[in-house]
């Protein structure tokens, strides 16, 4: 049985994730940790799964389970993953990161740690996601250096970093199947004079409103006609068994630093 520990078991992502791997064969909920302050602190980590008051009780540091779990799951944020990846790898656990924002710094260090543990590190766990990175990636190689490439990204009015995991990597996507420097040819909003727009520009335009789970649309516009590849999230529950799905695969691997389209066989083919 796969041991599975939750970071930030208690926020939106946390208790889904818990209530995924609670009803999910082969996989056990054996931890989750939280805040200091937080309500959740020493109550069972089957409550936050909506699985009554049972399992073990919810602590303040990874450290204090690393013993009794396998594998964390962890969406919480960049510099608490970033300590939670160091634990485990120095523990010889493994890891699922769904968090965002993570700096470029952040991610050489996981990637000069992947011989120390296995994880997967995706921006969105989705597999519908990941089936649009595949279609966009194919959109790209066919029309993407004729046609313009502009990114839409809408999330709830709670998100905190812009744009999205999600969005940043389809304009990657956009980028190196055309085959241009995304850092030169990033537009993030548009205002003002600003010009014609230029050929190889990719704009990817960040929208927070309500609460909208995840909404992305790649837009391919060409002369006389218009091509869109569009995702929407209704809710959490998809990424959460995508991130459990992942922790299953994950399980027996070589140690190294994977992704979703590894996990759902979708690996996009190198130009």
């Amino acid at each position: 049985m796969l041991k599975i520990a939750v970071t930030g078991c208690a926020g939106r992502m946390g208790r889904e994730i818990s209530s995924a791997i609670y009803s999910t064969d082969g996989v056990e909920l054996a931890g989750g940790t939280e805040v200091s302050n937080s309500y959740a602190i020493g109550q069972g980590v089957f409550m936050l799964a909506g699985a009554g008051s049972g399992g073990p009780a919810v602590v303040d540091d990874l450290s204090k389970i690393i013993d009794d779990i396998d594998i964390v799951i962890d969406f919480t944020s960049p510099v608490a993953t970033m300590k939670h990846f160091d634990l485990l790898a120095d523990n010889g656990k493994s890891i699922v990161i769904g968090t965002t924002g993570l700096s470029p710094a952040m991610k050489d260090h996981m990637h000069s740690r992947a011989g120390d543990i296995r994880c997967v590190f995706a921006p969105n766990m989705s597999v519908g996601v990941n089936v649009m990175f595949r279609l966009v990636a194919e959109a790209v190689k066919i029309i993407g250096k004729e046609y313009d490439m502009e990114i839409i990204d809408i999330h709830h009015n709670k998100k905190k970093d812009a744009p999205s995991g999600t969005a940043e990597r389809l304009a990657e996507i956009c980028a190196k199947g055309a085959e241009r420097d995304l850092e030169k040819v990033a537009v993030y909003g548009r205002h003002g004079e600003t010009g014609e727009r230029t050929k190889d520009e990719i704009g990817i335009m960040t929208l927070r409103a309500g609460d909208v789970v995840g909404e992305h649309t790649v837009i391919f516009a060409g002369p006389g006609e218009r091509v869109e590849i569009t995702h929407k999230a209704g809710s959490r529950m998809n990424f959460a068994n995508g991130s459990v799905c992942a922790a299953k695969w994950l399980a027996g691997k070589e140690p190294g630093i994977y992704d979703m389209q590894d996990v759902l066989d979708l690996k996009i083919e190198e130009a």
